[in-house]
């Protein structure tokens, strides 16, 4: 049996999975983690902006939110972490995924005559617009805050990946 911190991100991982396969979206994953990509998320064949266009993810879990004033304060990336989604020199956009969970396993997941219920909510963010951290930053963890807007839904999902296309180039 998993211990409760694995178990807890395998399902924040799994909850991402079921939303990319929910909104038609193909997923992978790398078979070392080098890059800090938990999920590559990708649109398979032509789109309006390119061809199968991608994201990388981060997926983070977390059991206690701390929200103030719209947004998520979200303090469980390390300096390595940050610096892997931080900034614009990637060839394909990263987000970091964070997935809030219920405190107990057995709460994850609920059978209903509707349907399956998943608990509870992911969020996302885009760290593009923030500079990776100087080697001399000794901060152990980082605060990101993440507005309480960027749900992550089938359809929001989607639509990260399929307006992360390169823009076409002509001849």
């Amino acid at each position: 049996m998993l211990d409760a911190r694995n178990h807890q991100g395998k399902f924040g991982a799994d909850y991402v999975r079921v939303l990319a396969s929910a909104a038609g979206l193909m997923w992978g994953n790398d078979d070392v983690d080098l890059d800090g990509v938990d999920l590559c998320l990708k649109l398979p064949g032509r789109t309006p902006s390119g061809f199968s266009p991608r994201i990388d993810v981060q997926v983070k879990t977390v059991s206690r939110l701390d929200f103030r004033h719209g947004v998520l304060n979200f303090d469980g990336l390390s300096h390595k972490q940050f610096d892997k989604l931080a900034g614009t020199d990637y060839v394909v956009p990263r987000y970091l995924f964070v997935v809030h969970v219920p405190p107990v396993a057995k709460r994850y997941a609920d059978l209903r005559t509707e349907g399956l219920l998943l608990r509870h909510l992911g969020y996302y963010l885009s760290l593009s617009d923030r500079v990776p951290l100087s080697p001399d930053d000794t901060r152990q963890q980082i605060r990101v805050k993440i507005p309480i807007s960027n749900v992550l839904t089938a359809t929001s999902l989607h639509a990260l990946v399929a307006d992360s296309a390169a823009p076409t180039y002509t001849r």
